[in-house]
């Protein structure tokens, strides 16, 4: 058996040491060919002892030439590099069978539509591609013939669940059915919200996640991204989408068709779950994740996503409905005043209600042109940053 050479980038990250895990589960099948990171060159250097890369790439200059030291100190083969348009390179190279997209924000988007561009299987664990990018995205992907696998547990559920052929989805799927836990402040008094701690809004409940996400969790803004992630994905109408809070996240979404039958994915909340079979798609491998024990299986409940005072406690939800039916390029103004007011909240600069102030202040604030090109993508972005910047000085604690 050919061994597929794998790029992961964000190798740091959660979702790439889970993707590690996995990977050394099956060294007959799966080889480690580069890893892209942002800061953590210890945690790097560890990766390159255990999985030995041809290539590492740190996102600045000065982690790389320090990552570049420790590597030569160490007596290692693997080259260094550093920087954005070497990211980028990575993604793209002619070695590379397999990329798994999982930096943590626009920043993934470049090296997503190379990736795209060059016709890989593109494991797609960035939202921000189809969330700032989508059209010029999955146009890039059609055009180089890759492969998209979505990695979120929930789009990897749906996918699952979908027939394998896609020109029968128009007929058959009635509605796309995306569960929620409901985060840490499920329950939580909305009038001590303004009180919220960076690390009570890290505390997921059932999930380990990195901190941009567990906040993006405990606003629900992270299940925005993903009804915009699956209006794109799965080209389905707005209406077609529902979210409902599952505490329990044992089921990670569902399908409804047509016959008013459901099938619904279910699984221990993991993502070496949706990674590994999107490493082994359309089969299935072992992943190192628990099998749910239905004999000490705990209820299953469900919740409305318009009950627990909903408006007041996750206002930010509504927005992907918003930014979807606003001019194009409006997802892409969400999402970085939302990385903007996420990292504000962790700096401890503004409340944790006012995430979502800062996010409404720059939608109203900034209007896009469309976008045609990666540039014009990126000027919405940056434009977005900046005035995003401007209303967390208005709101600063």
């Amino acid at each position: 058996m050919t061994k597929q050479r794998i790029a992961i980038l964000g190798s740091t990250g959660s979702i790439g040491v889970s993707t590690l895990d996995v990977v050394a589960r099956h060294p007959d099948q799966f080889e480690v060919f580069a890893l892209t990171a942002s800061t953590q060159v210890e945690l790097m250097l560890a990766q390159i002892v255990q999985f030995k890369p041809s290539f590492v790439v740190m996102a600045s200059a000065e982690h790389g030439k320090e990552l570049a030291r420790l590597v030569k100190l160490n007596s290692l083969s693997a080259s260094v590099l550093y920087g954005a348009y070497a990211i980028k390179n990575i993604a793209e190279h002619e070695s590379v069978d397999i990329v798994m997209a999982a930096i943590v924000g626009a920043a993934g988007l470049p090296p997503c539509l190379a990736a795209a561009r060059a016709g890989k299987r593109l494991l797609l664990a960035n939202k921000e591609a189809l969330v700032v990018g989508a059209e010029l995205f999955l146009d890039e992907v059609k055009s180089g013939g890759a492969t998209l696998l979505p990695i979120d547990s929930e789009h990897s559920a749906i996918f699952q669940c979908l027939p394998s052929d896609r020109s029968t989805w128009a007929n058959s799927v009635e509605k796309i059915i995306l569960t929620a836990s409901g985060g840490p402040f499920r329950t939580r008094d909305v009038t001590s919200l303004s009180a919220v701690t960076p690390s009570e809004a890290c505390a997921h409940p059932n999930w380990v996640m990195g901190r941009k996400i567990s906040v993006d969790s405990a606003t629900m803004m992270n299940k925005a991204l993903e009804v915009i992630e699956a209006k794109y994905l799965f080209n389905v109408e707005l209406k077609q989408i529902e979210v409902v809070i599952h505490p329990q996240s044992v089921i990670h979404s569902m399908v409804q068709f047509r016959d008013a039958s459901v099938l619904a994915q279910l699984g221990t909340p993991d993502m070496r779950g949706p990674i590994a079979y999107g490493l082994s798609w359309p089969n299935r491998i072992e992943n190192g994740a628990s099998p749910i024990d239905f004999k000490n299986l705990s209820a299953m409940t469900f919740e409305a996503i318009d009950s627990n005072n909903h408006p007041a406690r996750f206002p930010g939800l509504a927005l992907a409905w918003d930014v979807l039916c606003a001019p194009a390029g409006t997802t892409a103004v969400l999402n970085a005043a939302n990385e903007i007011a996420v990292q504000a909240f962790l700096d401890e600069r503004i409340r944790f209600d006012q995430i979502h102030a800062v996010n409404q202040a720059t939608l109203s604030a900034v209007i896009p042109s469309k976008p045609t090109s990666l540039e014009d993508l990126l000027a919405i972005d940056a434009q977005s940053r900046v005035s995003a910047l401007a209303q967390v000085k208005r709101f600063e604690v």
